[in-house]
């Protein structure tokens, strides 16, 4: 009964995750399903993990490629990629757009799709940026590219586009990569593949990727390189940046990797999964249950040995009270509304500083359009087709070979080597709550530079950061939910240039007092 009793409460706990899955599929839902199935499925994490053992977390990297084995001839591939325009794109568009595949397993048929947008000044000497969604199976194109950081966003009416003042092409070179395979555009033609998918071999293909796409733009082989992303992107950027790093050192190559900036990450399952005690503390900090609830869980519950289901009934009494608060809230928005449009007719009044919870549908039926798979050189096959946001085939963990249990461990070996770490955590997400995140990272024992400050955006409290000795800051932005740059664009323009730029973000300056 005790076990059955746990089954119960998670999925009550991620009831909603199942419901808007249904109607949007966004990756902030397929996370909360996959972190589910994992600890049901008999995947929660061992004692070992729970000490951090390297041996279970550092697993990206152990793999060794020679550049003469995986790097294919990319003569005349570069043009033949460039987008001449996109359908509905907007005049006066004065930077240069790709879209294409590179094969990262010629044998397997198996190609991922990328993005590239190139910065609209300054192209030649600005950083390169890579970006991946999470998921694990959600589109880099769909959500990063079309509805957070690119360039453009899509209007009610599926059809046109409208200018996104706040991209990150502003700052940098931008590439986004749908990744693994069978996710968006990208495929495979061996459909033994997905039986070992997982996160070993996303970072072995990206690592592949990365080297082929820079024999295509040899320009940006000794370019200043930063990897970002969000959601269980907190298990692909720094798992390939240990791939990369370690094939520095070994001398494979020299890719001038500077740092690293995941948002909303998923970094530890102990703090991160449905049942821990941040998640439950950051309901209790946002009114969403009672002192007494709070009091009951942490005099009754020992959140951090939960494993495959065992839970006390005392403690799931407890739990099972703060279900209601879940129900009928937006998991990567508490504040936000649900989408309750479709496409519509004449595209409707917009503004990029407020986030249309319907964006995600008009990003499908555009990239369903057949005007604009030809546009990108997308190539829809069976596996693709019709294209969508989230490939359920892939976050299902019983399709997802290994998933390690923390990454803290990585990112200590990246500070360690001096490659810069920002975590970013929008204020408003249930999905990977800041209590989370802000628990995890106090498992890596940094010391503070300087005290927490309130950094200052247009005047306003954009949110709270801190910066440590080893070189990883921290920061918060208020009013953003999972997807930061969906939510406040503005924030997270500011917050990628700030760590280009290696300086802290500007403090509010408090008012004087007489």
């Amino acid at each position: 009964m005790k076990n059955k009793g746990c089954v119960v409460l998670g999925f009550l706990l991620y009831l909603l995750s199942f419901l808007a899955l249904s109607s949007h599929a966004g990756q902030g839902d397929a996370l909360g399903l996959f972190m589910w199935k994992k600890r049901f499925n008999g995947n929660a994490h061992t004692e070992e993990a729970k000490m951090g053992s390297s041996k279970l977390s550092v697993s990206s990297g152990d793999r060794r490629f020679r550049l003469s084995e995986i790097v294919q001839p990319q003569k005349g591939l570069k043009e033949k990629d460039k987008i001449k325009t996109l359908p509905g794109q907007p005049g006066n568009v004065k930077f240069h757009q790709y879209g294409g595949y590179v094969t990262v397993n010629e044998k397997a048929g198996r190609a991922l799709f990328y993005y590239f947008v190139e910065a609209k000044k300054n192209k030649d000497v600005l950083p390169l940026i890579i970006w991946f969604n999470g998921g694990p199976g959600c589109s880099s194109l769909g959500f990063g590219a079309m509805d957070e950081i690119g360039p453009f966003r899509v209007s009610s009416d599926a059809k046109t586009l409208y200018k996104n003042k706040f991209a990150w092409n502003n700052v940098a070179n931008v590439l986004f990569i749908e990744s693994p395979a069978g996710i968006g555009f990208s495929y495979t033609n061996t459909s033994s593949d997905f039986e070992v998918t997982g996160d070993q071999s996303t970072a072995d293909d990206a690592y592949i990727f990365l080297m082929n796409w820079l024999e295509r733009f040899p320009e940006y082989k000794n370019r200043k390189l930063y990897l970002t992303g969000e959601s269980y992107a907190g298990h692909y950027v720094p798992q390939l940046a240990l791939t990369i790093l370690k094939h520095n050192k070994e001398g494979n190559q020299s890719i001038d990797l500077q740092g690293i900036a995941i948002g909303n990450p998923v970094l530890d399952d102990r703090d991160d999964e449905e049942i821990s005690t941040p998640r439950f503390e950051y309901l209790l900090s946002h009114n969403l249950i009672s002192d007494e609830i709070m009091e009951s869980i942490r005099a009754k519950c020992d959140c951090s040995k939960y494993v495959s289901g065992r839970i006390e009934e005392s403690c799931y009494k407890s739990l099972i009270q703060t279900v209601p608060a879940t129900l009928n809230i937006v998991p990567d928005n508490i504040y936000g509304p649900f989408c309750k449009n479709n496409v519509t007719a004449k595209p409707k009044r917009h503004s990029i500083q407020f986030y249309d919870p319907c964006s995600e549908k008009y990003v499908l039926a555009y990239l369903n359009r057949p005007e604009v798979q030809s546009a990108i050189h997308a190539n829809v096959t069976e596996l693709n087709y019709p294209w969508k946001g989230c490939s359920d085939f892939l976050y299902k963990p019983e399709k997802w070979a290994d998933s390690v249990h923390s990454v803290l461990p990585i990112l200590k070996e990246l500070l360690d080597n001096r490659i810069r770490v920002l975590v970013y955590s929008g204020d408003i997400d249930f999905i990977v709550p800041v209590t989370c995140t802000k628990t995890s990272l106090k498992r890596l024992n940094l010391k503070e530079k300087f005290p927490w400050y309130a950094w200052n955006s247009s005047s306003e409290t954009g949110g709270l950061f801190v910066e440590y000795e080893e070189g990883l800051t921290f920061a918060t932005v208020r009013g953003a939910g999972h997807m930061v740059p969906s939510y406040q664009p503005e924030r997270a323009l500011m917050l990628i240039k700030y760590f280009l730029d290696g300086v802290p973000l500007p403090a509010l300056d408090p008012p004087e007092v007489e």
